[in-house]
């Protein structure tokens, strides 16, 4: 049965989200991918323009993106991505980043000063985490930032339905690296951009990496009330 059909509330799919890094093998079945996808399409964009564009690799299709994503990764080849990004973070936004990968690597048991260790769990970004799917989301290369908001309400909408359906996510922006791989698997036209990836599929406990939580700001820290 799946999850949703018992009754899961929003706030317990908003509580009980979290980036699963470890996947077991066994694949979304099609009816229940076409449900979630569906049901995500409700998401709210501008005037209803609906930006986003969403590309799902199973089987065969995202072992040949796998493959391909590892070979530019060990070949050190440098990411070609569609939009630019923040490389780095500073002040309190350094601070939370740390903490994240700090709490990461505590639970994989990867010390501060193991470079092999910090290299192979990047690696395993590229390896999807062994996920059977991942979806690509992008969007028209002409737009800009305010656009990408939509596609990014829409990717939340989309991993809080999966988690209602009882099926895990990890959203990963390492995934806009080589854009051209994805359009090539797709045949996807040029002026598409991609933003980033989700892998998914049902969540493997046994993997230490998804007993990591992180916390969040106390609500006066980003939250103004005004009246």
């Amino acid at each position: 049965m799946d999850r949703q059909e018992s009754g899961l509330s929003l706030i317990d799919a908003v509580r009980g989200r979290h980036s699963v890094r470890g996947f077991r093998p066994q694949p979304v079945p099609q009816a229940t991918l076409e449900s979630i996808f569906k049901l995500a399409q409700s998401a709210p964009s501008n005037c209803n323009t609906q930006p986003w564009h969403a590309y799902v690799a199973s089987g065969q299709s995202k072992d040949r993106l796998r493959q391909k994503f590892l070979e530019r990764v060990n070949a050190q080849a440098p990411g070609n991505p569609d939009f630019s990004y923040v490389s780095r973070f500073e002040g309190k936004y350094r601070k939370r980043q740390v903490d994240c990968a700090v709490a990461l690597y505590n639970e994989m048991g990867i010390a501060r000063d193991d470079k092999e260790g910090r290299a192979h769990a990047v690696q395993r970004n590229f390896e999807f985490f062994d996920a059977p799917h991942i979806v690509f989301l992008g969007m028209d290369k002409s737009f800009g930032p305010a656009i990408a908001l939509d596609v990014g309400i829409y990717a939340q909408t989309l991993m809080l339905v999966m988690e209602a359906y009882g099926v895990s996510s990890c959203a990963m922006g390492s995934m806009r690296a080589y854009p051209d791989l994805v359009r090539e698997e797709f045949g996807i036209d040029d002026e598409i951009g991609i933003l980033l990836g989700i892998s998914f599929g049902y969540e493997d406990p046994g993997v230490p990496a998804n007993r990591t939580r992180t916390d969040r700001e106390p609500l006066e820290n980003s939250v103004v009330f005004s009246s």
